[in-house]
């Protein structure tokens, strides 16, 4: 059933239809990986030509960066603002944790392809993925400036070690981090280090 051409279906365009094919690539990345990425599958699980997924992406790189660059943005997390810093960063990686776990999963173990393919790395396609701008941890940070709970801007290392942290343990365990690990990082060793104090409360 092709959708986009000329039968009696509703023809879908413009954003609908491009998300529905990079809804489809990220689909056959996650579940094939990069080396069985092709546009004929893609195609049919979009329910369309193949035609019409190739005008739009004519490498097969090119058609990946930008499933997972739309997977990366529809996912991301908005700044929370809980009133806490303790509690912004948990919200994050917790969203992170629940909504984002698959991109990092997919990153590491099913883009090998690309990466030789591209001569490109794991920092490059994240770079791909962010916005140009102050990040969802710079926000919280800056919030939790303007409440006094910090004394100044941190250094980007200190803004960034829980995510990092988080990351490694994501990536390690290809899957979902305990809750009670995202808990650690940020009472252990983000907080203390962010505060200058080490928290004595659970």
């Amino acid at each position: 059933m092709d959708l986009d051409g000329d039968g009696p279906q509703r023809r879908r365009r413009g954003a609908e239809l491009e998300a529905a094919l990079l809804e489809a690539a990220w689909a056959e990345l996650a579940e094939h990986g990069y080396g069985a990425l092709t546009f004929d599958a893609v195609a049919q699980r979009a329910s369309t030509s193949r035609s019409v997924v190739y005008r739009r992406w004519a490498t097969k790189p090119a058609l990946a960066e930008a499933a997972i660059t739309h997977v990366g943005r529809r996912d991301k997390a908005r700044p929370p603002n809980t009133g806490s810093l303790r509690e912004d960063m948990l919200a994050i990686l917790r969203h992170t944790n629940e909504k984002r776990i698959g991109l990092m999963a997919l990153t590491i173990s099913f883009l090998g392809g690309y990466f030789q393919e591209t001569g490109t790395t794991p920092y490059d396609l994240r770079r791909l993925v962010l916005h140009d701008g102050p990040t969802v941890l710079d926000v919280v940070v800056e919030q939790a400036v303007a409440r006094g709970e910090i004394a100044a801007t941190l250094p980007p290392r200190v803004v960034d070690v829980a995510f990092d942290l988080f990351r490694h343990e994501a990536l390690m365990r290809l899957g979902p981090v305990p809750d009670a690990v995202l808990v650690e990082i940020v009472d252990e060793i983000f907080l203390p280090l962010a505060t200058g104090s080490v928290r004595s409360d659970p």
